[in-house]
């Protein structure tokens, strides 16, 4: 594990230096940052580096507060996908994108540590072993059908395992998992929507969750199978089926255990459930009750905005989805409140009109709605999820990027609606 930076605060801080490498804790390889968290859970530790002629150097540590070596080492090698899945994402991109968005990603380590969807068709016997020992729980799987024929046809790979033995694996050796089903209208819904949920309902004392998707299909999807949209109706058919089994799952065992994403409720017109009726809210980044979150923090806080300057003029930028919602109980409260606050839909110009969430839309069709604004209002309030941690766009646009070529303050918005609107108001 190559470092990069020192802490200042680091007990190694003057023995080691940027371009050393820590191999071995406990005399035991160090493989990536996960095996080093877990190397270090002892009070005492023996470290082993190598400076960059390849010379090692040996320390002890002991630890008298927190287990943290105040090191910051190299990125991870991220395990890739090797499936064709016929929905996809990222073969729906056009060319020309910066490099991470090509990037695959089916690694069960970042499944652990940020939440990220897994096949678990390329782990290995040492793989699982690790995962078991060193507790890499809850992990995130997409499923998407347990027939297996009709799964190996989903992912695009004649030889994916079979996914039930996979699951019963880590289930018996206290694994915990949410799973997910992107559901394709005509190929994986109905009696086989039915039979992957009844085959993980089984399963229920690892698997937790399952989260019902949509898929998403973009306007790039030249030499793609043919996948039909959802519509309204199938919407709502979907939900009235699902919310008949979270009734029957809920008097078994507690829990409702399989949930809908917010697009399908807002697609179907459908109002959303109650924020405990989506339990632990486990598959928030999955768009599964963050809507609801969103409208429930609101709601708890909105009694708390002060007078502040309210003459400012604010404009809000949305995907079409949230479009309605927002706007009915967010943007006119606040207008009721006294604030000059108005909200605006962005047309996905870059992917297509089938694509209509916040968290896919680009820079430059975020600029171009902004033009037409110009003169209107003091700020412009973006959300949040159309930035990357890096502060980019998809289309690597920044905030300033698009602050130069306007005349307007744009501010990029938090998940809390009112602490975006207190620190516009001061």
């Amino acid at each position: 594990m190559k470092i990069i930076a020192i802490d200042p605060q680091s007990p190694l801080l003057g023995l080691i230096h940027t371009g050393f490498k820590l191999t071995h804790i406990d005399g035991v390889r160090v493989r990536d940052s996960i095996d080093c968290r877990y190397k270090l859970a002892n009070e005492t530790a023996r470290l082993e580096f190598e400076d960059i002629s390849g010379r090692k150097l040996y320390f002890q540590i002991r630890f008298e507060q927190n287990n943290d070596l105040g090191l910051t080492f190299e990125d991870d090698k991220i395990l890739t996908c090797r499936n064709k899945c016929i929905f996809c994402f990222i073969h729906q991109q056009p060319k020309g994108m910066r490099h991470s968005l090509y990037v695959k990603d089916d690694d069960y380590r970042l499944s652990f540590t940020h939440g990220n969807f897994i096949s678990l068709s390329n782990i290995t016997r040492i793989d699982r072993e690790r995962i078991v020992e060193q507790r890499l729980s809850p992990l995130y799987i997409s499923v998407h059908s347990t027939d297996d024929s009709l799964r190996r046809r989903l992912f695009g790979n004649d030889k994916l395992p079979a996914i039930f033995p996979e699951l019963e694996y880590f289930v018996k050796a206290g694994i915990k998992m949410h799973t997910q089903v992107v559901v394709c209208p005509g190929i994986n819904d109905g009696a086989h929507l039915e039979k992957t949920i009844n085959d993980l309902f089984s399963l229920n004392s690892g698997v937790l969750t399952v989260g019902i998707v949509p898929v998403g299909l973009t306007k790039y999807r030249e030499k793609l199978a043919d996948i039909i949209p959802f519509n309204t109706i199938m919407a709502r058919n979907i939900i009235s089926y699902l919310h008949l089994r979270q009734r029957e799952f809920h008097k078994k065992c507690g829990s409702r255990f399989v949930f809908c994403a917010d697009e399908l409720y807002i697609l179907a017109r459908r109002k959303l459930p109650a924020l405990y009726e989506y339990e632990e809210i486990a598959q928030f980044e999955n768009g599964i009750g963050m809507m609801r979150t969103f409208l429930a923090d609101f709601n708890r806080k909105r009694r708390f905005l002060k007078k502040g300057k309210r003459h400012i003029r604010m404009a809000v930028l949305t995907g079409r989805l949230a479009f309605d919602i927002f706007k009915e109980n967010i943007i006119l409260p606040l207008c009721r409140a006294g604030l000059k606050i108005d909200i605006f839909p962005v047309e996905n110009r870059f992917w297509g009109k089938q694509i209509t969430v916040s968290g896919l839309l680009t820079g430059r069709d975020i600029l171009a709605k902004i033009k037409t604004l110009s003169g209107q209002y003091d700020v412009v309030l973006l959300p949040p999820n159309c930035l990357n941690g890096d502060g980019l766009f998809l289309d690597d646009l920044t905030l300033d990027d698009l602050r130069n070529k306007t005349d307007v303050e744009i501010m990029a918005g938090s998940y809390s609606m009112i602490d975006t609107v207190k620190e516009v108001l001061g």
